[in-house]
């Protein structure tokens, strides 16, 4: 609950704020696709020869402040999946630790098997040489 009343607080901050600056919107459109637009690019621009047309139209209240009511959303929708993709790379982190961690133990394990192994193959070659009669000097 506490989320929600904290959510349409900041949207009426966000909203409430006077702005100086006048959002316009520009419409460009180089070839009018019917008669009835090129009489109102006609009307808007006041004379017809120009031959690429570009209208300026001054937003209402209602849509700047649709436009802003988009612009966080989108944000917030960003934000919680940009949240979302850190736990994400969290959870990827711990368990590539963990595979890591297993497979250093294995390295490991088969490094001192085979430690063990050279001990065995070096003491019977040392054996065998004093069984042949041949002394060891070290």
């Amino acid at each position: 609950m506490g989320s929600y009343r904290k959510w349409f607080k900041t949207i009426r901050r966000k909203l409430g704020r006077s702005s100086n600056r006048d959002i316009i919107v520009v419409y460009t459109n180089t070839s009018p696709s019917t008669h009835e637009e090129s009489a109102r690019y006609q009307d808007l621009n006041g004379s017809a020869s120009s031959s690429s047309s570009s209208t300026k139209k001054f937003l209402s209240h209602e849509d700047i402040a649709a436009i802003k009511l988009q612009a966080f959303f989108r944000g917030h929708l960003a934000r919680q999946a940009f949240r979302a993709l850190r736990s994400l790379v969290k959870l990827q982190a711990l368990v590539r630790g963990v595979c890591v961690r297993k497979q250093a133990r294995m390295a490991l394990h088969c490094m001192h098997a085979l430690v063990r192994l050279q001990v065995k193959v070096r003491a019977r070659q040392l054996l065998s040489e004093s069984i042949n009669g041949r002394s060891v000097a070290a």
